[in-house]
């Protein structure tokens, strides 16, 4: 049964959506966001819903450090926001386990609010990439205690080669510096742990056609994989690097036109579960490095996703030009709630709400005067979208 209803004045209903992959920056880097700045950026985005990541200063590698979110969030009441894990070391795994099979009150309330486990297979922001040699033992953990496992999957040494490799300084060497090849082997190791371990596998911020086939042939196999992708690496290529520069920058980095076709068809025919928009705000005078390729990788986008799809929705294309794909109002909630709902086991209960309204009809452009974001800036600044929230009802 649809989950989507359309009302007699032309307007849309839809279950608040889900944003599985979220930064929020709070604690310890506040000056780029709050966990009420955010929270109120995914509220005007239609986003009633966030998965939050752990790289935060302190990281969530610690029970004493998850309470301290799980508090903070408690002071946010229109906003869902669950929280990851992380481990990077021995002790942070040992953490996850007490969390997860603990008895006590305190830890059952925190376990309801952690969403499952964030594996760095490489460098990112906050430096969480996992130790080589415990990341087997990870799997087998979660596959024990079925604990659901987002992976950024990127090649440490790939990664490391190409940029060593490298003698350009222009922005646009950051997606040489992490090729797609990269990509694609950290996953196909990734799933070849989810095999072994029973372990269900999210791969994050999907990025590249090699990772979309591997996913694929990963569930004609039977294998607990999923994969989301974002909404940047579905609207962008490296072509823009000219006019965006650092507000482009983000891990895994911008692709060809060929990859981001190969995205659009993984939607399509199913083997994309999510999009989720790995929001990731930083100041712009943070983007604003002078050494291109030292500026910070990230870029916000919670706010911008729902019109971004709904415009694509309508039959439009939010950018000059042909569009790359197409999808319908009914896959927006499949991937924006149903499946991450589903994957992440949240228990949101599309009956009961929250839900939003939506005017599919209006138009309006992009600006990041007047998004929510505390960073204030957008790399889709001055797209014309179509389709707007009118309301959310609770």
């Amino acid at each position: 049964m649809s989950l989507l209803s359309k009302n007699a004045d032309g307007t849309l209903t839809m279950p608040g959506l889900i944003d599985c992959h979220v930064h929020f920056r709070e604690p310890g880097l506040t000056h780029k966001a709050t966990m009420r700045s955010e929270a109120d950026a995914a509220i005007a985005g239609g986003v009633t819903t966030v998965c939050e990541m752990p790289n935060t200063n302190p990281p969530t590698t610690t029970v004493a450090a998850l309470a301290d979110k799980v508090r903070r969030a408690y002071e946010i009441e229109d906003c869902d926001i669950r929280f990851y894990f992380g481990v990077t070391e021995g002790p942070h795994l040992a953490a996850l386990r007490e969390l997860w099979q603990g008895e006590s009150d305190e830890l059952r309330r925190l376990k309801k609010r952690c969403c499952g486990l964030k594996l760095y297979l490489d460098h990112s922001t906050g430096n969480q990439k996992v130790q080589e040699d415990l990341v087997g033992d990870i799997f087998a953990a979660c596959g024990e205690l079925a604990i659901p496992l987002v992976a950024h999957c990127e090649d440490p040494a790939m990664n490391a080669a190409a940029a060593a490799a490298n003698t350009r300084t222009d922005i646009a060497a950051h997606s040489d510096m992490r090729p797609a090849e990269s990509e694609g082997l950290a996953i196909e190791r990734a799933i070849a742990f989810s095999r072994q371990h029973k372990a269900a596998l999210h791969v994050a911020h999907l990025s590249t056609a090699q990772g979309v086939a591997l996913v694929r042939e990963a569930k004609k196999e039977g294998l607990p994989v999923t994969c989301e992708v974002a909404p940047h690496h579905l609207f962008l290529t490296v072509d823009d690097y000219a006019q965006l520069g650092t507000r482009m920058k983000m891990n895994p980095p911008i692709r060809s036109l060929e990859h981001v076709a190969s995205l659009w068809e993984g939607i399509s025919d199913g083997t994309v579960d999510c999009i989720a928009t790995d929001h990731a705000p930083h100041t712009i005078e943070e983007k604003s490095n002078p050494e291109p390729l030292k500026a910070p990788s990230g870029v916000p986008g919670v706010e911008t996703m729902l019109p971004l799809l709904l415009t694509v929705a309508a039959g439009s294309w939010p950018r000059e030009g042909d569009a790359w794909g197409s999808l319908s109002y009914d896959d927006i909630v499949r991937l924006c709630f149903e499946n991450p709902n589903r994957i992440f086991r949240l228990g949101r209960d599309a009956a009961i709400g929250p839900h939003i309204v939506i005017d599919p009809d209006a138009e309006w452009t992009i600006e990041g005067k007047n998004l929510h974001s505390l960073c204030g800036w957008t790399p889709f600044e001055g797209w014309k979208v179509k389709g707007k929230i009118v309301k959310v009802l609770r």
